[in-house]
């Protein structure tokens, strides 16, 4: 009987969260992990022409963003604002890292040209492959 009781009771309430007893449910932010997986990805990413590493952290940053405005308008509502705050960190860090090697590549380009950089890392290749023979 009791049980069928809080049934009842949670199922007239209207506020989702309350569970009748003045107590308040607690959720996990709903990205708290996906920002972490972003900014791993955007640190990992960085060196693909720092383009895929610069996209996925601002979408991270982006999430961050909105979670926590989500923990602040109720913060004994929302757990996981570690996560968020250590995947804007690292999200931070893959932005900085994708831009330094984005204007990297752009300065090589500029300066040296498609054709010089191909040049540059065949002079490489051949200096690896004289090492190993040696």
């Amino acid at each position: 009987m009791e049980n069928y009781q809080n049934q009842n009771d949670s199922m007239n309430n209207p506020n989702p969260y309350n569970n009748g007893n003045g107590n308040f449910m607690v959720t996990k932010l709903p990205n708290s992990t996906t920002v972490i997986i972003l900014g791993i990805f955007s640190i990992l990413t960085c060196c693909c022409w720092g383009i895929i590493g610069l996209i996925l952290g601002i979408i991270g940053l982006v999430m961050a963003k909105k979670d926590t405005a989500l923990y602040n308008s109720n913060p004994n509502q929302y757990t996981g604002i570690q996560n968020i705050n250590t995947g804007r960190i690292l999200c931070i860090i893959g932005i900085i890292l994708s831009a330094i090697y984005l204007i990297m590549m752009i300065y090589y380009l500029v300066t040296i040209g498609y054709s010089g950089m191909m040049e540059m890392n065949q002079n490489y290749l051949e200096q690896l492959k004289t090492m190993q023979n040696q």
